[in-house]
């Protein structure tokens, strides 16, 4: 549900979504990524974003946080346009996302605690009693109490995207991102991740915005799917209404089948035989 309105000029009462993307385009020299999308996104969505690799689906995360910004097109946050702002306003937004990035990003020399607890000690004046109180709870919440004194090659794959996720929520954030939160992982080890994102966005009220390859995870935790195709959005839906589509995109990328075009360098003969 929309979390809070606003009123027109007509009195006429309209939703605000958390979050929203409106004609966004973004190209890296003639390498067209993002073609024109536009998205809301209300809070408490899980919303997954499918697409194949190079579709654009990370480059329209770091638009949403302002790590890259669009070449045309307007970012809101939380009613308020973030696409124009400045680094140092920018900073504020940010404290309010969490991001699991798709290997991690665990600092190697610290401890599995101090990894959950350096975005504490870089934007809070919390003491440090407060802080190993923050960081126990936080990895009692990812289901690893003991293994904060512990360093991240000490760990397996699946409990250090844990310890990453318990970071991404040290700062208890309204929306969390993850990045291929499953790549790497076997499926079981997947599984326990997305228990724990559906977890936290029923302990938390967070909103999740899922970017992700694998699609039991994303008929396990999403509210809403869309897909990103050639930078454009080509579907937007349910679990229900994905699994129904006709869109033969669409259908080749759930069922992970390669087009005859993307397998003409396996069997040239094929282009013969279509030609």
């Amino acid at each position: 549900m929309p979390h809070w309105t606003h009123r027109s000029d007509s009195g006429m009462i309209h939703a605000v979504p958390l979050i929203e993307l409106k004609d966004i385009h973004k190209s890296f020299g003639p390498l067209v990524v993002l073609d024109g999308v536009s998205l809301t996104i209300e809070k408490g969505e899980s919303l997954v974003v499918l697409g194949a690799s190079g579709s654009g689906k990370s480059v329209m995360l770091k638009n949403i946080v302002g790590l890259l910004k669009p070449d045309s097109g307007q970012v809101f946050f939380d009613g308020k346009r973030t696409d124009n702002m400045s680094d140092m306003q920018l900073v504020e937004v940010r404290k309010r996302f969490g991001f699991l990035f798709q290997m991690g990003a665990l600092f190697d020399s610290m401890s599995c605690g101090d990894n959950i607890g350096f975005p504490l000690v870089e934007h809070t004046k919390k003491s440090p009693a407060e802080i190993a109180a923050v960081v126990k709870e936080k990895l009692a919440m990812v289901g690893l109490p003991d293994v904060g004194p512990k360093f991240p090659a000490q760990l397996s794959g699946g409990q250090r995207k844990r310890i990453a996720l318990a970071r991404a929520i040290a700062l208890d954030p309204q929306v969390i991102l993850y990045d291929e939160p499953t790549t790497g992982l076997d499926p079981i080890r997947s599984d326990v991740i997305n228990e724990l994102i559906l977890k936290l966005r029923n302990e938390l009220d967070v909103t999740s915005i899922i970017v992700t390859h694998d699609m039991t995870s994303a008929f396990k935790v999403a509210s809403r799917i869309v897909m990103l195709y050639h930078g454009k959005l080509i579907f937007d839906g349910s679990v229900d209404d994905i699994k129904r589509s006709t869109d033969t995109t669409v259908k080749r990328f759930i069922a992970g089948e390669a087009s005859d075009e993307e397998l003409a360098g396996l069997y040239p003969q094929r282009r013969l035989v279509n030609s």
